[in-house]
């Protein structure tokens, strides 16, 4: 098996999408793909290979309808103007497909099938919001309707595909408390506003020139949901945003966001031969599928699976990256897996960074490798509840150690 490690990874800034006031998304006029298209030939220069040289393209992407229907992984290719001979996959396994397509590069490279594989993740939520386009929702109803048949009865439908009713039933299993997640809210913010402040994401985001609703051009070069400025006695205020008696609130929810990500894997000796230096080699992979009504419990068993390949324990990893899809979803993974919270999100999380569905799993291994390198640690895990009710997890090891 070839070792595989992780050569480049580029991302755009995450704008914070609004469905029904489009403007003030920062990338409001720019599609999910043209935003990758703009990612990938950029991550191709930076990361010192030959567009060429690339074996195969695999993007990933939550809501691959409408408009950000790929034609097989093609259109952002094309959009890119990078060489036809590029194959290319697109991957749906909802909010972990970027990680899904880490996964497939890794085994193809692993395999000895390929030597060059880049990964590209989308999704713009104010252009298509969850569910699909308006035309495309009678669709997804009819599809979901499938699953009521009585052969599924055991399941709460109403559950499995409302996210924040998955979060409510993850807070009351772990017995955590609201002010628990209120207080990792705020971390999240003030720790990526920190971040923000000291530069550390500079190197990872993209600039993009991007049209404004009032006419000007803006170059949006970070994350646009991040507030600093969030306190507990804000989040107290808020009302909660799946049941009348909940206690998830959207202070407590990944917001809405646009964003393409690239990440670019090669085989290691492949870049020992070109001089490259790697960000980090892939260790181990995990994936599992949970209960769906219970979907943000998947980090968990699948970040297991990923550390008994390597004979690590959770206490063994250095720096985690996990998935705020909710509070409770971190919250839950630190209790179960007996985490100190110090070496989890340090530079803040999806809570304030933004989850734009299918491309937050390249932001999480490639934002972990760079923590890495920066701390001088060795072994990071960077996990992901997903949708429909599993589990992805990514184990990356710093190559310098």
């Amino acid at each position: 098996m070839q070792e595989v490690v992780i050569t480049g990874y580029l991302r755009t800034a995450q704008s914070r999408c609004r469905p029904n006031d489009p403007g003030r998304d920062w990338l409001h006029a720019f599609r999910a793909d043209e935003l990758l298209a703009k990612v990938l030939p950029e991550l191709v220069k930076r990361s010192g290979v030959a567009a060429e040289e690339i074996d195969d393209f695999i993007v990933g992407c939550a809501t691959g309808v409408g408009e950000q229907w790929t034609y097989g992984g093609r259109n952002p290719i094309f959009l890119a103007n990078l060489p036809e001979t590029i194959a290319a996959k697109f991957v749906d396994q909802q909010c972990g497909s970027a990680m899904a397509g880490i996964h497939i590069g890794f085994m193809e490279i692993a395999t000895g099938n390929a030597d060059v594989v880049m990964v590209g993740g989308m999704e713009h939520m104010t252009r298509v919001p969850m569910g699909g386009t308006t035309k495309d929702r009678g669709l997804v109803s009819h599809n979901l309707s499938l699953y009521l048949s009585p052969e599924y009865k055991h399941w709460d439908m109403m559950t499995v595909t409302n996210m924040g009713l998955t979060a409510e039933k993850l807070l009351a299993k772990s017995g955590l408390s609201k002010q628990d997640m209120d207080a990792w809210a705020v971390r999240s913010h003030q720790r990526a506003a920190k971040a923000q402040a000291e530069g550390f994401f500079k190197d990872e985001i993209l600039p993009i020139d991007a049209p404004q609703a009032d006419g000007s051009v803006m170059s949006v070069d970070r994350d646009q949901a991040v507030r600093g400025e969030t306190s507990m006695e804000d989040l107290a205020k808020l009302k909660p945003a799946f049941k009348k008696d909940g206690l998830v609130t959207a202070g407590v929810s990944s917001p809405l966001n646009a964003a393409g990500t690239g990440m670019m894997l090669m085989s290691k000796e492949r870049a020992k031969q070109k001089g490259i230096k790697p960000l980090a080699t892939i260790r181990s992979i995990g994936f599992v599928g949970v209960d769906p009504t219970i979907m943000g419990h998947g980090p968990v068993p699948a970040s297991i699976k990923a550390l008994d390949k390597l004979g690590l324990k959770p206490q063994d990893i250095d720096y985690w990256e996990i998935n705020e899809a909710f509070a409770i979803v971190a919250l839950n993974c630190i209790k179960e897996l007996g985490l100190d919270p110090e070496r989890v999100n340090v530079m803040g999380g999806g809570l304030a960074i933004g989850h734009p569905l299918g491309a937050t799993g390249n932001r999480l291994v490639g934002t972990l490798a760079r923590i890495l390198n920066q701390k001088g640690a060795r072994w990071g895990c960077a996990n992901a509840c997903v949708g429909g009710g599993q589990g992805v997890a990514t184990i990356i090891e710093r190559e310098d150690y």
